[in-house]
């Protein structure tokens, strides 16, 4: 028997969704300083309009059961034809390093295959040097980082070739 399940999520998942990663990413915003006020569009701060607009707009998500319970989620986005955002990949802190992240991605990149992408794309903030390096183990390629004026950090993106 697998240790956990994955999951589509629905419109009734919402308020799960909402918690699960503002629990995640709860963190990440303690460690970079963002707030509601200097990063209102961090997951940290997420509501469920936010997910219910992703939902709207395409954005499939999906969530990691296990023993415990819910222990993260990952959504994914057909950008364009042939590309796929991964988009608030969040484990919940006391699961992680269990494989859950893993497997969520995993879950992303095989719906983006799915959908005929060539690609999946992410942006995660520059200086989160862990989380690029854990990336970058899972087969992604670091590109180029942006700052944005809405912002108060810089954002790499990184690339999956499918």
């Amino acid at each position: 028997m697998p240790k956990f399940k994955i999951r589509t999520c629905t419109q009734e998942d919402i308020e799960f969704l909402v918690e699960t990663l503002r629990k995640s990413f709860r963190d990440v915003a303690d460690r970079f300083g963002l707030t509601p006020e200097n990063a209102p569009r961090h997951p940290s701060n997420c509501t469920a309009d936010w997910i219910k607009t992703d939902m709207e707009r395409g954005a499939i998500y999906f969530a990691l059961e296990n023993e415990k319970g819910i222990a993260g989620c990952v959504a994914c986005e057909q950008a364009h034809p042939r590309t796929c955002y991964l988009e608030r990949l969040a484990v919940l802190p006391d699961q992680r390093k269990q494989g859950c992240g893993k497997a969520l991605v995993d879950r992303a990149l095989s719906k983006a295959e799915e959908l005929g992408a060539d690609f999946v794309n992410i942006g995660i903030i520059a200086k989160h040097t862990e989380l690029k390096d854990w990336y970058a183990k899972l087969g992604f390629v670091e590109g180029e980082s942006k700052e944005f004026p809405h912002l108060p950090f810089r954002v790499t993106f990184m690339s999956y070739k499918l």
